[in-house]
């Protein structure tokens, strides 16, 4: 099967040019020149960017998939590529249900009209990795049904082993392939693909959502129902509400679109810098609105296959690039990247910032509502790879979601101003890291851990006093004994300290 499979992928390849794409460029390998010279040459009326969009069609939905991942990596391709393949779109006939039946009753163990009082055999929704029927729990509970597709693993398992060689070829035609890095590309879409077949992964991560955004005006998530869930199967609440792409008909039903548009921007910013947990697959197929009750005009967001992370390092990095690049400090800018460890210690922050200036003045040459944050991001990216910056896998799903947000918004409100929205909620996120609150928050969080370790810091101290004093002479003891004393009422004295803190908090709060 995959002979056959390569085959084709070289059928394709030949018929749009995708050869002739990667060895017309100017620095070929020994190899590359002897290909350029044994293929024909071909004329082609449509660009590359175009035939290497109908390419990946062609080759089917796991190649779909690739290029929707590949128009994300603004910082490896050309323009032209990255735009052409954010059209593509992810639609897969659906597969044959009494496929989805017997999986469930296999999952089960009972037919599938005793595990659900109702389940619609027409499905709602189809994609290369998995399908959604509609149906009610026995309860009369109304439910989304997320089936995986037969057999997608094997499929998977021959795509990525063929992206695997094509990648390995890349590299050998091309020498500008090894700075693109195609296999650690190839491994990249690999793990995310593997991610998305476990439905229990993607359960709990809707889960965890939820959980963040519970009471939350903004954003609804769907409840999960962990009975029905398994590494294929995914049960949650069925969710109603319009597509966010249909504009016409949000306007039509009252919504107001200046207020849904900032409404996104705060719940990314939320996402990113009180949780460090975001929905990275946030394109318009997976955002509803509500448009009935009390809560119209709240988004309801679905498909939580691909999420990204942020620790509290990534966050400080995003906060302090944004406000200090909107001040124009780029030496602060360079600094952060330096203090994060993503460029080299030794890099001349001097020569750094220089190379920031010269990338984003122009920039502000622009009024600020049409400063994209997203390509902001990017130039920061491009100019931070000439000082060897190792790019950083979170934050390319970041500026992803970030283009996402950026568009959607500006297409629900073009005049909105995404800094205005924005700077607000990055200066009390950067407040609340500093200062009083900090000190507080962080005594907090520590207080446990000193209230089991401050008791036995004397003996411990002390125990390693003697084991260094075996060697030692009578008055290099007698130091060390003095030591000991002095750092006994040190820690004393930072215990006191560390239970007035408490109570000032305590004051704080009560009163």
């Amino acid at each position: 099967m995959r002979l056959f499979r390569l085959a084709k992928i070289a059928r394709v390849s030949l018929r749009f040019g995708l050869d002739q794409m990667i060895l017309d460029r100017a620095s070929t390998t020994r190899v590359g020149e002897w290909l350029r010279r044994l293929l024909p040459r071909r004329h082609f009326d449509e660009p590359r960017a175009v035939r290497l969009r109908r390419a990946l069609e062609s080759l089917g939905p796991i190649f779909v998939k690739f290029g929707q991942m590949l128009s994300t990596r603004r910082d490896l391709l050309p323009a032209d590529l990255v735009i052409e393949l954010s059209r593509l779109q992810d639609r897969v006939p659906p597969f044959d249900s009494a496929l989805a039946v017997e999986l469930i009753e296999a999952e089960f163990g009972q037919p599938v009209d005793t595990v659900f009082h109702r389940f619609e055999r027409t499905p709602v929704a189809s994609a290369s990795i998995a399908q959604v029927h509609f149906g009610e729990l026995p309860d009369g509970t109304e439910v989304a049904i997320k089936v995986l597709r037969p057999g997608i693993d094997r499929v998977i398992d021959n795509d990525v082993a063929l992206m695997e060689v094509a990648a390995t070829l890349i590299e050998k035609l091309w020498v500008e392939g090894r700075r693109l890095k195609p296999r650690e590309v190839v491994a990249e879409f690999s793990r995310h693909l593997r991610d998305e077949l476990d439905l229990m992964r993607e359960a709990g991560n809707c889960s965890q959502l939820r959980r963040n955004f519970r009471g939350s005006p903004l954003l609804a998530v769907p409840e999960v129902y962990w009975d029905y869930c398994s590494p294929s199967v995914m049960v949650m609440e069925r969710m109603y509400g319009t597509p966010i792409s249909q504009t016409e008909t949000l306007r039509a039903q009252g919504v107001d679109m200046s207020a849904l548009s900032r409404a996104g921007v705060e719940i990314f910013f939320t996402q990113v810098f009180r949780d460090g947990f975001f929905h990275a697959d946030m394109h318009p197929g997976n955002i509803f609105v509500k448009i009935e009750g009390p809560m119209r005009g709240q988004y309801i967001a679905l498909d939580f296959g691909i999420m990204g992370t942020l620790n509290e390092r990534d966050k400080q990095y995003l906060a302090t690039n944004f406000l200090a690049f909107f001040q124009r400090d780029y030496r602060r800018v360079a600094q952060a990247h330096v203090d994060a460890g993503w460029v080299p210690a030794d890099t001349r922050v001097d020569d750094f910032e220089t190379a920031i200036r010269a990338v984003c003045e122009p920039i502000f040459d622009r009024p600020l509502r049409d400063i994209s944050f997203g390509k902001t991001l990017l130039r920061l990216f491009q100019t931070a790879r000439r000082f060897n910056m190792e790019v950083q896998p979170q934050l390319v799903m970041l500026q992803k979601t970030l283009l996402n947000i950026e568009g959607l918004g500006r297409e629900l409100d073009p005049d909105l101003d995404l800094w205005k929205t924005a700077k607000p909620f990055l200066e009390r996120w950067m407040n609340e890291q500093v200062g009083w609150r900090a000190l507080i928050r962080h005594v907090k969080e520590e207080a446990p851990g000193w209230a089991v370790v401050l008791p036995q810091m004397p003996r411990l101290v002390h125990r390693a006093l003697l084991n260094e004093s075996r060697d030692l002479l009578p008055e290099q003891i007698a130091a060390l004994e003095r030591q000991q004393r002095r750092q006994t009422r040190a820690t004393w004295t930072l215990a006191a300290l560390v239970v007035i803190a408490l109570a000032v908090q305590a004051y704080v709060l009560w009163y």
